[in-house]
């Protein structure tokens, strides 16, 4: 450890030049800035990820048949369980890795909320929107890369704040994808059944709500085309 305290201290760690440069443009920036980033970065990003999830799964309850709809719901339902797990998977590498916030060690930088006293090393909002934005890729391609573009801009504004180094967002973004991936497969065999069985309840509707196509006055509906509406956005893969 004393080996990475000395690499750290010294200027040529890139993982500290690359913090000072980043957390640096808080100098060119004005403070109505500062604070609107300073927002998004430690809520406003999560915040979207909820929304799109939630836009996701509307979505996936439109699928023209109940198991259909029920795979795609689960893969949707896995993103912010993904988000959790990782979050948890993280208590223990902090507590070993104890790498202190980067204000801690390094004079000059401007931090921009206050209150961040525990260890740095993983990000915790750095694995918490790239594990949602993994897991939403695998259920909604489209969607997924709105996820993994809202991770970055969270990784981003971290170091912005100067709460984390490039490496702990980079850490972050690692253990949440190795999470929400490696783990869909069970994940999509739990939920499944579990969403199936919704679908087929009382409050079946959170899972499954195909669109109604309403025939137009004096046509005659194929027996075929019942069960076949819905768009190919619609019959995006879901895992």
């Amino acid at each position: 450890m004393a080996g990475l305290e000395a690499l750290e201290s010294s200027g040529s760690n890139p993982d500290v030049s690359l913090l000072y440069d980043i957390n640096g443009l808080t100098d060119a920036t004005p403070g109505w800035l500062d604070r609107a980033l300073e927002f998004v970065g430690e809520y406003g990003i999560l915040l979207g990820l909820v929304l799109v999830v939630v836009w996701s799964w509307w979505g996936a309850r439109k699928r023209g048949a109940l198991d259909d709809a029920a795979s795609s719901v689960a893969a949707v339902v896995w993103a912010p369980l993904a988000a959790a797990v990782a979050v948890l998977v993280n208590v223990p590498i902090r507590s070993f890795v104890e790498r202190p916030r980067p204000f801690k060690d390094h004079d000059g930088l401007t931090v921009l909320v206050d209150g961040k006293n525990d260890f740095s090393f993983v990000s915790d909002h750095a694995t918490l929107a790239m594990a949602m934005g993994a897991a939403l890729f695998v259920a909604n391609r489209r969607l997924g890369l709105a996820g993994l573009a809202l991770a970055v801009v969270e990784g981003f504004c971290r170091v912005f704040m100067g709460v984390h180094y490039p490496t702990d967002v980079i850490g972050g973004f690692a253990l949440g994808t190795a999470v929400a991936l490696l783990l869909s497969p069970l994940a999509s065999a739990l939920l499944t059944p579990v969403a199936r069985a919704v679908g087929r309840s009382r409050v079946g509707w959170l899972v499954w709500a195909p669109r109604t196509v309403v025939p137009a006055p004096g046509a005659v509906e194929l027996p075929e085309a019942r069960g076949s509406a819905g768009s190919a956005e619609e019959r995006d893969l879901a895992a």
